[in-house]
């Protein structure tokens, strides 16, 4: 009995702390008919910015989100628009947005930075709602180096060497020790951060699928037909986890001389 209680809390608020995105997947799924038709003036992709723009105020103002978390995500959804608007370019093509719309960014419409925003919204509130700590955490230096040099990759991959692989092993060396703490019905529960992170990589792949499917985004190998995600992409949202990470704990947090991390207040 003590476990499904357990199970069911941690369950509970891992569905709150994913508002944002099972909110946009169910968007997804329900404006899948509009297709590229145009609606009093607008296209799917238009009414998908208005409604994400909805969600993050109503987060804001029934106090489900605070303003320092909101920043946080807004940093990261602009640095996500940036990546996007190169690999979207029709010289990369890592992937396209085949429907129309009038509020993008060349070939970016401008809700696609919210999917982004999801990620960073989930791990903001997951902190919270978890009472989450962590120990043996490495320095924000090597943190925010590991994050940068995993975004560059993303784009840099196209004209050298793409260094993937020395990532995975630089961050497997640096968040080898480092164990995240989290309370469930006043149990304090300590796991190895890597495998949460590969969990969570896991999750974020299923979604991607779900937006595939719904014809949100599409890869080139998709356009005559769709079909699953291939496993790699669980290497791309595993570097990308770790650049939101970082944003996250850096400047919701403080980090002691020990390695001991710990939410501000």
């Amino acid at each position: 009995m003590r476990y499904l209680t357990l199970c069911s809390e941690l369950l509970y608020k891992a569905a709150s702390a994913a508002l944002f995105g099972i909110l946009l997947l169910i968007a997804f799924a329900v404006t899948a008919r509009m297709g590229s038709h145009e609606y009093l003036g607008l296209f799917r992709y238009d009414y998908l910015l208005i409604y994400a723009l909805l969600i993050q105020i109503c987060l804001l103002y029934l106090k489900l989100e605070s303003w320092a978390e909101a920043k946080v995500i807004a940093l990261f959804h602009l640095m996500a628009m940036v990546m996007e608007i190169f690999l979207t370019h029709p010289q990369i093509a890592s992937w396209q947005y085949p429907q129309p719309a009038v509020f993008k960014i060349m070939t970016v419409p401008l809700f696609a930075g919210f999917m982004y925003s999801a990620v960073g919204s989930f791990f903001a509130r997951s902190l919270r709602l978890y009472q989450v700590s962590f120990s043996d955490l490495p320095t924000f230096a090597q943190m925010l180096t590991l994050a940068v040099l995993s975004y560059l990759n993303f784009m840099t991959k196209f004209f050298i060497h793409d260094f993937r692989y020395v990532l995975f092993l630089w961050s497997v060396a640096i968040f080898w020790g480092t164990r995240i703490q989290f309370r469930l019905q006043h149990q304090l529960i300590r796991l190895p951060m890597l495998p949460v992170l590969l969990i969570l990589a896991f999750m974020i792949w299923i979604a991607e699928n779900i937006s595939t499917f719904y014809k949100i985004w599409l890869y080139p190998s998709q356009m005559d037909g769709w079909h699953m995600v291939g496993w790699g992409k669980l290497g791309s949202w595993y570097l990308l986890l770790l650049l939101s990470l970082v944003l996250v704990l850096k400047i919701l947090g403080t980090r002691n001389a020990r390695g001991n991390w710990k939410l501000k207040g």
